[in-house]
Formats: structure tokens, C-alpha cells, sequence
């Protein structure tokens, strides 16, 4: 974070197959946060099948500081949209105020047949949003281009852009900048995942926090890579 200019880093999790894992994350994180309250904000991670108890952990974990949930993938642990355990889990979401942040794979070929690629329908996103419309959503990896595939996004979801260089262009900041506005676009990275496999020499977070600073227009870069995260999560500060 030193290196590549990083005020603060919210931490995001995994959707874990057991409720157990999602727990274990959530107290580690509760303890990162605890130790760099200046530099760092979390989500918490969640398996919906494991019912009350996975509300009790929501409600331990905002308890604990703990800002959000995500990333979430309901596809990859085998929920679907309309199980009322999910339902339950976006309802308590909405009721403590807690942005979920989502999993989302672009269903174009082009994108690859990478390890561990889960489909997950633009339509079920489209439809959850609208059903609950005082959650604030946030669709990792673009939301999968939803503008190239016809698909609609309310206005409570916001996209975020973990995993470009992997997946996209440069271009593809201007692209979803024209399709949504710069004010729903919030800059992720998946670090520490290896953003740049075929370029050994380059650090993932410095060079994507360069890269999508080349790419933004010098009016918007600011809220892109800041500010828009800091309003929607009411962080200290614009970082």
C-alpha cells in the first residue's frame, strides 16, 4: 500500500464453502482492523446455507467493526436467488446498512476458461437489485460488462474493478465509465492476486493503481480510485 500510494485498503472476503471458514475469516479480519484502524476497513464473509447462523455472524461481525459483506457468491455455493436463506441474509444487509459486494463472471468466451469459473447469469443481479433496493450492491470485475450484454443495472448497484488486467483492456475504464458514470465505478484490485502473470517484473497493486490512473480521465480519477468507496463506505478518508 506504501508503494503504490494506498491510503487505506478495505479488505474483502471469500465465499468460503463452509460457515465455519466465512467465521474464522471474519475474527481475522476484526483483528487487521483492529491493529491498522487508520488504514484499513473490512468486509465479512457469509455462507447463506448456514441459516440463523449465519445471521448471528452479520450481526457479530458489524458488531466488530466490520463494514460489509463480500465478496459473496451465492452461484459458487450453490444458492440460489430466490432461497430464503439468501433472501434473509440481503434483508438483514439492508436493515444494518451494510454494502454487498458480489462475485460476477463476465459470460463472454473471451474472457477465458479460467480455473474455478463459476457462471453466474447478469439477470439474477439485475433482479436482486431490484428487489431489494435499499441494499447497496457492488458488482466485482465490472459486473461482468453488463452493458455489452444487453442487461440493466438499477441505480443501487455500483461496480468495481478488481481483476482488470486479466480480463479487460485499459479501454474497458472508459467503457464502463460511458455506461454507468464515474460516480458507480469504485476501484478494486483482487490483491494479491497476480495481476500480471506474463510480467514478472510488475508489483499487482503499484502497477494497476498506475494503469488505472493512466486510463481515468484526470476529472474522475479521484472519486474512481477514492472517493466514491469512502462515500458509499463512510471512511475517514478519501483513500
Amino acid at each position: 500500500m506504501d508503494s503504490a500510494g494506498v491510503d487505506r485498503a478495505v479488505l474483502l472476503g471469500w465465499y468460503w464453502e463452509t460457515h465455519e471458514s466465512c467465521a474464522w475469516q471474519n475474527r481475522f479480519y476484526a483483528d487487521c482492523v483492529r491493529a491498522y484502524p487508520d488504514r484499513l476497513s473490512a468486509f465479512a464473509a457469509v455462507h447463506p446455507a448456514a441459516g440463523e447462523a449465519a445471521l448471528v455472524e452479520i450481526r457479530r461481525a458489524h458488531s466488530e467493526g466490520l463494514i460489509g459483506l463480500g465478496e459473496l457468491s451465492p452461484h459458487s455455493q450453490h444458492i440460489v436467488m430466490d432461497d430464503p436463506r439468501w433472501l434473509a441474509v440481503l434483508e438483514l444487509a439492508g436493515a444494518l446498512g451494510l454494502p454487498v459486494n458480489l462475485h460476477v463472471t463476465d459470460p463472454s468466451p473471451a474472457t477465458g476458461n479460467y480455473p474455478g469459473r463459476v457462471e453466474t447469469p447478469l439477470a439474477d443481479f439485475a433482479g436482486m437489485s431490484q428487489a431489494f433496493p435499499n441494499v447497496s450492491f457492488i458488482l466485482a470485475h465490472w459486473g461482468g460488462c453488463w452493458w455489452r450484454h444487453g442487461v440493466r443495472m438499477p441505480g443501487n448497484v455500483r461496480f468495481d474493478t478488481a481483476a482488470s488486467p486479466l480480463l479487460y483492456e485499459p479501454a474497458v475504464f472508459a467503457e464502463g465509465i460511458a455506461a454507468c458514470g464515474a460516480d458507480r465505478v469504485l476501484w478494486g484490485t483482487d490483491y494479491p492476486l497476480d495481476l500480471y502473470p506474463r510480467d514478472p517484473v510488475t508489483e499487482p497493486m503499484n502497477g494497476f493503481f498506475a494503469q488505472a490512473r493512466a486510463a481515468l480521465p484526470a476529472g474522475v480519477a479521484g472519486n474512481v480510485l477514492g472517493g466514491n468507496a469512502s462515500r458509499l463506505l463512510r471512511l475517514a478518508s478519501d483513500a
